[in-house]
């Protein structure tokens, strides 16, 4: 019989075991799961907070919410879907997609579901992790967290904030049983989620006020509905599927050159959204208001054909002065004007480069992570390993994000890294492993070398993309493949090891 989950009480605590961990179900943690399985490892379990996998598009569904990657390059490259219904999917196709994909490859039953994870603490004595859960104790030789950047709602430190009385909510939590129509409404911030807020609530409530901090670019949403042949083609000739993705691959990939290596040719891009602007938006000083002052790329590129024309209608109105103060039923900004409204939605986007979970896990030297990448940055090795944390891998770690395609390739490379790590601590009886300090060093002096040159820091913005010290730790700053070539095989030799596991004081029991 396979060793599959251990117990073993610790004091009068049950403690549940496996060999890996898996923290998170979004994409990334649902395709760990799926690779393991495929491989025959059924010695994992997949602690997920939520109720159900899908990750940021089980918790995003406020009105409009949809992807801005192309359909066909939004899933899993084993997993084609020949159901797509158009060319850029909504948050609820999205959804149910990710679903029968972790019911499809009978992964489910490896889920723990919400269980949140409050510590996880690295035993050099018995070289395992510890982890604390709203489900109880488990220990695992290896830990993997795939928490996404995505995940904790950021919310703004203005004054106030906390005695608004009306109903208040973030965009990632939206309330769906709160009535917008015909109330006054105002929501914070200009990002993804609030250009696709907007248009979708604007013709329902009585006024939107937009509190902008900076305007972002937008170019055109090419979305279309796909047609019956279409589909056809996708669902019985799977070829023509494959080479459409790979098409949309291709050009999607052309970016990277103006956004990572020679920043004036975003020029082109940047024609193109003004022209969008003066077509759309036709009164000069709205405008104005909503016209960048950095170069396009430097800030998320963002897509919208419906954003410009809700920001014309008469019940809306852009704010660009800062807000000083929240009041029980107004919003008061620096100028001194004060605005009544009947709801707040907070639209300020997540903690990326400082993500709570950071301080829930504790390394090898009793430092957390948070407390590492505060001395440094958010450093890491091929965004899959930190240094002081042996035995833990990382999915959408450090510098692994992307500008112009989808996440979806880069997490897949990343499962390619992991699990032939996971297959070469078998093969070489290894007790631990931990990246090198100078092999992560080295690694990310390359990428900031990279990163210099790129339009995240050189196009004259501030972006959620750089950390406190100005370090891009977020971005990948060069093509996809070069990622995939570079997380092709686990490379043992960029790691301290250890050999010798001994389980002796384990009881080990079915499942």
């Amino acid at each position: 019989m396979s060793r599959k989950v251990t117990d073993k009480a610790v004091g009068n605590r049950p403690v549940r075991h496996a060999k890996t961990i898996i923290i998170g179900s979004g994409f990334a943690g649902l395709g760990l799961a799926i690779r393991l399985s495929t491989q025959g490892r059924t010695d994992y379990l997949v602690l997920e907070r939520g109720s159900d996998v899908g990750g940021t598009w089980r918790d995003n569904t406020y009105p409009g919410a949809a992807c801005d990657v192309p359909s066909q390059l939004y899933s899993y490259s084993f997993a084609l879907n020949p159901n797509w219904s158009r060319s850029f999917s909504k948050q609820g196709e999205i959804q149910s997609y990710i679903q029968g994909v972790a019911k499809r490859y009978n992964v489910l039953d490896k889920h723990i579901f919400d269980c949140a994870v409050t510590a996880a603490h690295w035993n050099g004595d018995t070289a395992r992790w510890e982890i604390e859960t709203s489900k109880g104790s488990f220990t695992a030789d290896t830990v993997v967290s795939a928490v996404g950047a995505l995940c904790e709602p950021a919310l703004p430190d203005i004054k106030g904030i906390n005695t608004f009385e009306g109903e208040t909510f973030h965009s990632a939590r939206w309330n769906h049983d709160a009535d917008l129509t015909g109330k006054r409404v105002a929501i914070i911030g200009t990002g993804a989620s609030s250009i696709q807020i907007v248009p979708s609530i604007a013709p329902q409530v009585a006024t939107l006020d937009v509190y902008q901090r900076t305007a972002p670019w937008l170019l055109p949403r090419m979305d279309r509905p796909y047609l019956l042949p279409e589909r056809l083609a996708f669902k019985y000739l799977p070829g023509v599927q494959r080479l459409s993705r790979a098409a949309i691959y291709a050009a999607r990939e052309t970016q990277v050159v103006g956004l990572a290596k020679f920043p004036p040719l975003m020029q082109a891009f940047e024609l193109l959204a003004k022209a969008k602007l003066r077509t759309e938006i036709r009164d000069p000083k709205l405008r104005a208001k909503v016209t960048p002052n950095f170069r396009i790329g430097c800030k998320r590129m963002l897509i919208s054909n419906e954003y410009y024309p809700a920001l014309s209608r008469d019940n809306v109105d852009v704010i660009t002065d800062g807000i000083a103060e929240i009041r029980s039923n107004s919003i008061v900004t620096e100028d001194g004007t004060e605005r009544e409204i009947d709801a707040l939605i907070v639209a300020t986007g997540f903690h990326v480069t400082d993500s709570p979970t950071y301080d829930t896990i504790v390394g090898r030297d009793g430092r957390t992570l948070a407390e590492v990448f505060d001395e440094v940055g958010q450093q890491g090795y091929k965004g899959a390993a930190v240094a002081n944390f042996p035995n833990m891998f990382f999915l959408l770690g450090p510098n692994v994000g992307l500008g112009h395609t989808s996440m979806v390739y880069m997490i897949e490379s990343q499962i390619n890294y992991i699990a032939d790590a996971l297959s070469t601590v078998d093969r070489m009886g290894l007790r631990t492993v931990e990246v090198r300090r100078d092999a992560q060093d080295a690694y990310n002096k390359g990428l900031q070398a990279k990163l210099a040159k790129s339009v995240w820091l050189t196009g004259g913005c501030a972006s959620w993309y750089l950390d406190k010290h100005g370090n891009n730790t977020t971005l990948w700053p060069d093509f996809t493949f070069e990622f995939r070539r570079l997380t092709k095989t686990f490379d043992v030799s960029a790691y301290e090891t250890t050999s010798g596991v001994s389980r002796n004081d384990l009881k080990v029991v079915a499942v």
